[in-house]
């Protein structure tokens, strides 16, 4: 029996492209099938009463369905007009209310469709005769343009083939003061479109590096070289801040140029992807220009005072890195982040702008952690 997806469903559970599948809409609820090759268990009807709608894609003409499946976010995305048709007779008065305002945005979209397409026509000839690559506003434009969920793609698959190569450390001390730190900054984030996962990886190199979509990579090589938990707060924290300005999808896009531009105006979800994946690993290595590492900075450094963790630590890490460039070391510090003494001192003047605050130490203990780098680290290949 031939399988025919009409709906992409996408969970934490689930592979980051999301599994297409089938929706079926019955009184109750929806049902859903996934093909067998993705080898997943039936999954009961979902009530209407657990769903909740918007609309969705660049074009806002996909329906938009999310609910909680066990302790499980699951959200699915609809574009087939029949199926969108089956839901909206099925599903009782108090949802299609939501429905309706779906349905608004969709139309809303659609009137403005050909307007987006000119500007996108013209835009594609700026960049045909040399304008794209002079002008990184383009670049910001079309970056915040794409959905966070296709960041979320784009940074698992950039992980993934890291973490094949790479081992990670699972459990630990350094582990748990990992997680505290980034517990401690990301709570004080309002609204962000991300969930940030911080994976530990088993290498000497003294370095950390965030990718599109809240992932972020920490060497224990880093952990062991900082001076004080605050000086890997820091760091973690300008990490951080790259992710929430979108500067890796930045670099990416101004990377891969005009089909880029095409698939992010036109909606192309999986051609986006597609590119992406291309660069491989090498989205580790793209820089970041002077401005952006400067935001990263500045914002980095106000988080940091909003968790109440002594900004003094990143000046201190970040002055440390300024000192072995000037004396020409050639260590691994930090590589896609190169430090300056300028930098560092606009820290410190931004700092004193700054209200004062007692600091609240972490509950854990930095002798403790850096003395269980020199026993052996659980691990695995993942």
């Amino acid at each position: 029996m031939t399988f025919n997806p009409n709906a992409l469903c996408f969970g934490s559970d689930l592979p980051g492209q999301g599994i297409p599948c089938l929706v079926d809409t019955t009184p109750e609820g929806l049902a859903l099938t996934f093909s067998d090759q993705h080898s997943q268990p039936p999954m009961p009807s979902v009530p209407f009463d657990q769903l909740s709608l918007e609309a969705g894609g660049f074009d806002h003409d996909q329906l938009v369905v999310k609910w909680t499946q066990g302790s499980v976010g699951r959200t699915l995305y609809i574009k087939d007009a029949a199926a969108i048709a089956a839901f909206r007779h099925a599903a009782p008065p108090e949802l299609l209310a939501h429905f309706d305002r779906a349905a608004t945005a969709v139309r809303q979209a659609r009137t403005t469709r050909r307007t987006v397409l000119s500007a996108a026509v013209g835009l594609l000839v700026a960049l045909g005769v040399g304008v794209w690559f002079g002008s990184d506003a383009l670049v910001t434009w079309a970056a915040g343009l794409i959905p966070p969920e296709w960041e979320k793609q784009i940074g698992e698959s950039a992980m993934q083939d890291l973490l094949s190569r790479e081992e990670v450390v699972r459990e630990g001390p350094v582990v748990d003061a990992v997680k505290e730190m980034t517990a401690r900054l990301t709570e004080q984030i309002a609204n962000s479109p991300y969930q940030f996962t911080i994976t530990v990886v088993k290498s000497p190199v003294v370095n950390a590096f965030a990718l599109p979509g809240g992932s972020v990579v920490m060497f224990t090589g880093l952990i062991k070289e900082a001076k004080s938990p605050e000086e890997v707060a820091g760091v973690l924290g300008h990490e951080i801040n790259h992710v929430l300005q979108r500067h890796g999808m930045e670099r990416i896009v101004k990377t891969l140029g005009v089909m880029a531009i095409a698939a992010i105006v036109f909606g192309d979800q999986q051609g986006l992807i597609g590119l992406a994946k291309q660069l491989g690993v090498e989205i580790i290595t793209l820089k970041y220009n002077r401005d952006q590492e400067t935001e990263a900075d500045l914002t980095g450094l106000r988080l940091l005072h909003k968790a109440k963790v002594d900004p003094a630590g990143m000046i201190a890490f970040f002055e440390r890195l300024a000192q072995s460039e000037k004396e020409q070391q050639r260590v691994e510090l930090l590589s896609t982040h190169p430090m300056s003494t300028s930098r560092a001192e606009r820290l410190k003047a931004e700092l004193k702008t700054m209200p004062r605050f007692a600091p609240e130490p972490f509950a854990f203990d930095w002798e403790t952690v850096q003395a269980s780098l020199k026993s052996p680290i659980p691990s695995a290949k993942p």
